[in-house]
């Protein structure tokens, strides 16, 4: 029987989402061993740190690269939106399984909504993207820096730290933690960062063995959407720490993609939608990008991350 080892970040999000993709390989009845190996990013061993004095892309998957690379796993399993848009040649994503929900959540102490906040409420994010769309539809919210894991914001926002604080859905979701959502915040006031809500299940492209055990978990209707996300954010030259975000849905075979830049203090954004073919993600994602780039949204970028 072979032994397929999946490394993983070590917190209680990235645990889960392995265990899933560990649990999915079982199910499909390959006759494989599958084990975990936990392994420390950069962001983990400094939980505190702000995310944007931590440059350069890749800060979760940097470590499970090597590790992979080195032959000490076989699997790498990351949230896909924290992977950098230049994958290593020796590397490839081989499945990107069904995405989970992509929304961002809104999460308060007492139960109520974004529009109904008190003026100047305190809300906490390491996200450019949310605290510029959370400008936009709020300029009068005190958005702050919040950084750790899911249960040590959560725990920030319960000891009044924060009156709310705004982290993707499916992590939530995920750690069983559905409950604590208090609001999913439509796509009309908050775009998802590209790829939120999926996985990556990556591997090396020279180990054939492993992509034939893994593509059981491809979902082509997630990866279509990812690839539009992906290819619109590449077509602005951006990464995760910028203010861009994207959202693609499939239907009948063809892709709708709706990208936005906004502005850090939330007073300007571009904003647009553009329908192609799911066979085509990259090219609807690159043709979205250039219609926003004619609207000046290169500029926009450039004031919001001076």
């Amino acid at each position: 029987m072979r032994r397929l080892t999946i490394g993983t970040r070590g917190s209680a999000l990235a645990l889960c989402q392995a265990r899933l993709v560990q649990a999915q390989l079982q199910a499909a009845g390959r006759g494989v061993e599958v084990a975990l190996e936990a392994i420390a990013a950069q962001a983990d061993r400094r939980p505190e740190a702000s995310l944007a004095a931590m440059s350069g892309e890749g800060i979760f998957v940097k470590e499970l690269e090597a590790a992979l690379l080195e032959g000490r796993i076989d699997v790498a399993v990351h949230s896909l939106k924290d992977l950098p848009l230049d994958t290593p040649a020796e590397l490839e994503i081989a499945a990107v399984p069904a995405r989970e929900e992509p929304r961002d959540a809104l999460v308060l102490r007492v139960p109520s909504t974004l529009d109904a906040l008190p003026r100047g409420a305190r809300v906490g994010t390491s996200s450019l993207r949310r605290k510029s769309q959370l400008l936009a539809q709020r300029g009068d919210l005190h958005v702050l820096e919040i950084r750790g894991n899911v249960d040590t914001r959560l725990r920030k926002l319960d000891e009044g730290q924060y009156d709310a604080i705004v982290v993707a859905a499916c992590g939530l979701i995920r750690l069983g933690l559905a409950a604590r959502i208090t609001q999913r915040l439509d796509f009309s006031v908050m775009l998802p960062e590209p790829g939120q809500g999926a996985l990556a299940v990556e591997i090396r492209a020279d180990d054939t063995a492993a992509r034939e055990l893994v593509r059981a978990l491809e979902d082509p209707v997630s990866r279509s959407c990812v690839e539009a996300e992906r290819a619109f954010l590449r077509g602005l030259g951006g990464g995760c720490r910028v203010p861009i975000a994207a959202h693609a849905s499939c239907a009948d075979n063809a892709l709708r993609l709706e990208g936005a830049v906004i502005a850090a203090d939330g007073r300007r954004q571009i904003r647009d939608t553009l329908s192609g073919s799911m066979a085509e993600p990259s090219a609807v994602g690159r043709q979205l990008a250039d219609r926003l780039i004619a609207q000046g949204a290169l500029e926009l970028l450039k004031s919001s991350v001076a």
